[in-house]
């Protein structure tokens, strides 16, 4: 069932095929996900889950206080040169309107000090290893738009 109530926009999904994902060291976060992603022909997908370490991480975070439309003013940039163990990372692939996949992730890790950090998360590098388990969402009608009123690239369910 699909449903748009209330400002809250839903569309039932069936699990698709599940992925163990090891990326080696120095390999791209982002650009390992995006090749898997061309290689199996996986439109969406979850990431369930992800540890390892990372250096070199990229962040992208909303000011505090800051007003909608989310414009480059209204973001903090951070980049963090690590390494940093990876506690977590979340997220999902969509298409693009190019119809390229586009990852949507957050990311959270540990500094040696034990300190957490995160945020939206641009890339990163995998300083050990990363392993994570992807799975892959069966559903039509589902593209990554700009949204006007956010500023933001997100989730646009088709009119059916």
């Amino acid at each position: 069932m699909d449903s748009n109530d209330k400002g809250v926009w839903y569309k039932e999904y069936k699990q698709g095929r599940r992925f163990l994902v090891k990326i080696r060291p120095g390999e791209s976060l982002v650009e390992s996900i995006k090749q898997i992603a061309s290689k199996e022909v996986i439109h969406n997908a979850v990431i369930l889950s992800a540890i390892g370490s990372v250096k070199n991480v990229h962040l992208n975070d909303i000011k505090s206080g800051a007003k909608l439309p989310i414009t480059s003013a209204r973001l903090t940039f951070h980049e963090l040169e690590g390494p940093l163990e990876l506690l977590s990372l979340s997220g999902n692939i969509v298409p693009a309107e190019s119809g390229q996949a586009n990852c949507h992730l957050h990311i959270m890790a540990s500094k040696s000090s034990g300190d957490v950090v995160g945020g939206h998360m641009q890339d990163a590098e995998v300083f050990a290893t990363c392993e994570i388990v992807l799975v892959e969402l069966v559903l039509e009608g589902i593209e990554r738009h700009l949204s006007k009123s956010g500023g933001t690239p997100t989730i646009f369910f088709a009119e059916e």
